[in-house]
């Protein structure tokens, strides 16, 4: 166990090609999930906690860890079951989403595993709205299911989807009424605050659950006769998604000539270990982390600015 918990700050460095390393552990029962680790910070055992007032049933309290504090939440009950016992023999999952950091609650922590993308699913169809699970995989002969973080987060601790008044600038969306907003994202929740965003500025969007759905968005697209950059004003993809992550997916785009020009921005909850250099690697061109409203708007409003610009110049 000491040393799982001793390697996950570096194995937060991991950039593959289409592959990620989860870490495996339990919550009250015997099901096994999953988080990728180039989310986690750190591992420890549960640091005592401290009470506070008015707090969301989920935060079992606050701790101070390496000079700060953090709040700690159950994983267990924040998805819809009871509350983990024995706070002080579990362990705490340090990570960082959102521009924040947090700290989960679960029972005991098993393991790293390597993984492709392409071996992690989308949860069965049947599985509900409600649930809190954005992808599946199996590790020798078991199930091990990967939680929606977001989703928890944005009930625990909801964010702001307004955009702050003058950051939308005036006839954006008339400068390229006829195009739209490609958004890939696997989070259900994410997904919805992207739309929501993209769709208040007066823009069109599609929604697609991972990159190899984008991607074969892009190239039915093609397939039938019609020209993606005339169409997209551009793609807002997350880089975590099962079956093809952003990376791959960015790359396959560009090595594609009827889809090369797209523009493209990664937009992802892994703001704090978040390897720039991979962005210039794959050829995404622009990198945004998650989640907020204004930045998301500016970045909208510096390509529809960029295309007019270049429209104008080829009309000279």
């Amino acid at each position: 166990m000491a040393g799982v918990l001793d390697s996950v700050n570096q194995r937060t460095q991991l950039v593959g090609q289409n592959r990620l390393e989860l870490l495996l552990f339990r919550l009250a029962g015997k099901q096994l999930y999953g988080i990728n680790v180039f989310k986690v910070k750190e591992v420890l055992q549960c640091p005592p906690l401290n009470a506070i007032p008015k707090r969301n049933p989920v935060v079992r309290g606050v701790a101070h860890i390496r000079g700060g504090t953090i709040s700690i939440m159950d994983m267990n009950q924040a998805t819809g079951h009871g509350a983990l016992t024995d706070i002080q023999n579990c362990f705490v999952i340090i990570t960082e989403y959102n521009r924040s950091t947090q700290g989960f609650l679960v029972k005991k922590v098993e393991r790293i595993v390597n993984m492709n993308w392409e071996d992690i699913h989308p949860p069965p169809r049947g599985s509900g709205k409600e649930n809190y699970l954005t992808a599946v995989t199996e590790v020798e002969g078991q199930l091990v299911e990967i939680i929606d973080v977001e989703k928890i987060l944005a009930e625990v601790s909801p964010i702001s989807e307004e955009i702050t008044a003058g950051v939308i600038e005036d006839g954006i969306a008339e400068r390229v009424v006829q195009k739209h907003v490609l958004i890939a994202d696997d989070s259900t929740i994410a997904r919805k605050q992207i739309q929501r965003v993209i769709e208040s500025m007066g823009l069109k969007t599609t929604l697609c659950k991972d990159g190899r759905e984008a991607l074969e968005f892009l190239n039915d697209m093609v397939a039938q006769g019609k020209s993606v950059t005339e169409e997209l004003l551009l793609v807002i993809s997350d880089i975590e998604m099962p079956e093809m992550d952003g990376y791959t997916f960015t790359a396959e785009v560009r090595a594609t000539p009827a889809l090369k020009d797209l523009h493209i921005i990664l937009h992802t909850s892994l703001s704090g270990v978040f390897n720039q250099a991979m962005v210039k690697k794959v050829g995404a061109d622009d990198f945004l982390a998650k989640f907020h409203p204004d930045d998301l708007a500016r970045r909208v409003n510096e390509r529809v600015k960029s295309m007019c610009g270049e429209s104008m110049l080829d009309e000279e």
